[in-house]
């Protein structure tokens, strides 16, 4: 039975709201009803990390943390510094879910399963007593002329609430609630999500992952804010799928341009760096030695470099006129100083995202300003705190996303509390 009063109502039973829900109640808050709009809580950390939940990233220090945020950036550095990474295995341990730190920074439940992350909140939350409601949404929130909040469902039922938490990540009815409480909106676009290419130039190579990559994006001159943030770049493992790019390069690459690149219509240039930042002197010298030392060898028996994927190599050799079964000894110079210039600078149009929308995060959101992050708390409504997604913060892949969260949902359980 929904409770006519509440003391605290979070709404959204997603990894922030029942990191607030939980945090408040084991801190002392009685009476929290968690209220989640579908019949299942917690789905994003369900489906997260192809359903094993990357829970968080084993970096460490806050200084460094916020590096992987393109927006939230040094604002975050007080919140992590009262929750950090280390908080987060720490409070997991404690309910008894261990967290394995995998060579990449990467924390994933020992099960290897999501459903064990989800567990151990689902039952932190009956243990402290968190009353969780599925199937209820809030449609309207107003403040009560003696205090509080009077909150009307979907569906028809209403609730008083002492105080009210939105974790109601992207989706719209969170910001629309934020703004009938007097919060401002900066306008949401996809981050975290792959590219797609013109003409399917990489078809053949589908499956094939190379590291490091050094990507640099170009996108059209106009309008100026665009032209300042020229060029976006990153470095580390890209994905090559049957529509486009993927990988953790190339979804840095995209959460740092999201806005960029939606102002541009998701139209540009991407420029590859096979060598992962080679000089030209330091290629020039893989192709001296292997002329050298492998003068009998078949350009497609032996590649500059033994990571070269051998599919891409072997591309790249037709895509310049070589023929693979050629000697290495037998090499023009002409001919290595193309393979050279497409080793470095592979230039790809760029048309569009991947076609599955298949992107997790959301650029944008209520502003950071707005909100004291020492406690979360709304700085525009009194005994109103936001949490999660539904802020304009938003992580690169590896645990980023997921860390916010968890930081701020405590710190907004713990504001609670006091």
């Amino acid at each position: 039975m929904l409770p006519i009063h509440a003391a605290v109502v979070v709404a959204g039973g997603g990894a922030a709201g029942f990191m607030a829900a939980i945090s408040a109640a084991e801190a002392g808050v009685g009476d929290i009803a968690l209220l989640e709009a579908t019949s299942e809580p917690l789905h994003k950390v369900l489906i997260s990390g192809g359903g094993r939940c990357n829970v968080t990233h084993a970096c460490w220090d806050p200084r460094a943390l916020v590096g992987h945020y393109p927006r939230g950036g040094q604002a975050l550095r007080g919140p992590f510094s009262r929750f950090a990474p280390s908080d987060a295995v720490a409070w997991f341990d404690d309910h008894g879910l261990e967290l394995v730190e995998e060579s990449d920074g990467r924390l994933f439940p020992r099960s290897n399963r999501s459903e064990s992350v989800a567990a151990t909140l689902r039952r932190a939350a009956l243990q402290a007593g968190v009353q969780l409601h599925t199937g209820v949404s809030l449609q309207q929130a107003a403040v009560a002329a003696v205090g509080g909040f009077d909150l009307l469902l979907r569906g028809g039922g209403a609730i008083r609430a002492d105080r009210l938490v939105l974790a109601t990540g992207s989706h719209p009815s969170g910001r629309q609630l934020a703004a009938g409480l007097g919060h401002g909106l900066v306008p949401p676009v996809p981050s975290l999500f792959t590219l797609a290419l013109a003409g399917d130039p990489l078809l053949e190579l589908a499956g094939v992952v190379m590291d490091p990559v050094e990507l640099a994006l170009h996108l059209p001159r106009e309008p100026q804010a665009v032209r300042a943030a020229q060029p976006f770049r990153q470095r580390g493992p890209v994905l090559i799928t049957h529509w486009g790019l993927s990988g953790p390069a190339t979804l840095r690459l995209t959460a740092f341009a999201a806005r960029a690149l939606k102002v541009s219509g998701y139209r540009g240039e991407l420029r590859l760096d096979w060598s992962g930042g080679l000089s030209q002197q330091a290629l020039e010298g893989l192709f001296a030695e292997a002329k050298r030392d492998q003068a009998k060898r078949q350009l497609a028996n032996w590649r500059p470099w033994p990571t070269l994927s051998r599919r891409l190599w072997l591309a790249l050799l037709q895509r310049n006129g070589l023929d693979p079964q050629q000697r290495w000894a037998d090499l023009a110079k002409r001919h290595q100083q193309l393979l050279v210039a497409a080793l470095r600078d592979t230039r790809l149009a760029i048309t569009g995202r991947g076609p599955f929308g298949e992107e997790f995060v959301t650029a944008g959101g209520i502003p950071l300003g707005e909100v004291n992050l020492a406690t979360m708390e709304s700085r525009q409504q009194p005994g109103l705190y936001l949490v999660g997604e539904l802020l304009d913060v938003d992580g690169v892949t590896g645990g980023f996303n997921f860390q916010h969260c968890w930081s701020s949902g405590w710190l907004a359980g713990q504001a609670l509390a006091a």
